[in-house]
């Protein structure tokens, strides 16, 4: 489990730009780097069109938003094309970096899986903010709200 003030684990990822990213792409600016169970589902597509309809003002702060499943791209593919999302996602098909990060445990019913949590990640590359058992209603106002916090 990373803890703020901790160095964000290092990545590289297939996203659905078809390209490979990692963690150090995003220094110099804010990462919020999101995790979620899977696309087009209730809960994620709320979380997702949360984050595309503020995505301006998230830019406007110095941030990123780049989402994390175990989706593949073209799943990934689907869902941004099916809600205009305008935003990175990556592919984590064997979960290795949901489980570096401490995104992967118990969902009750749902068993074993991916946990809706997100890190902000400074433009240094340390965890600035952790969001653990997200309500994905209103998170986009949290996260605008924690990255005001940071630039103070």
């Amino acid at each position: 489990m990373v803890k703020e003030g901790t160095k964000a684990p290092a990545f590289k990822l297939k996203g659905s730009d078809g390209k490979e990213h990692s963690l150090s792409e995003f220094k110099g600016r804010y990462l919020v780097l999101y995790f979620y169970p899977k696309d087009d589902t209730p809960g994620c597509t709320i979380e997702a069109k949360g984050f595309n309809k503020k995505l301006d003002e998230i830019k406007k702060k110095g941030a990123e938003i780049v989402g994390v499943s175990k989706d593949d791209l073209k799943s990934h593919d689907k869902f941004c094309n099916k809600y205009g999302l305008e935003f990175l996602l990556l592919s984590d098909p064997d979960s290795k970096m949901i489980k570096e990060y401490g995104a992967y445990g118990d969902r009750g019913i749902f068993g074993m899986g991916t946990l809706r949590n997100t890190y902000i990640i400074d433009k240094k590359g340390k965890i600035a903010k952790v969001f653990e058992k997200v309500n994905p209603k209103g998170h986009e106002d949290e996260i605008l709200e924690a990255l005001d916090s940071l630039e103070e």
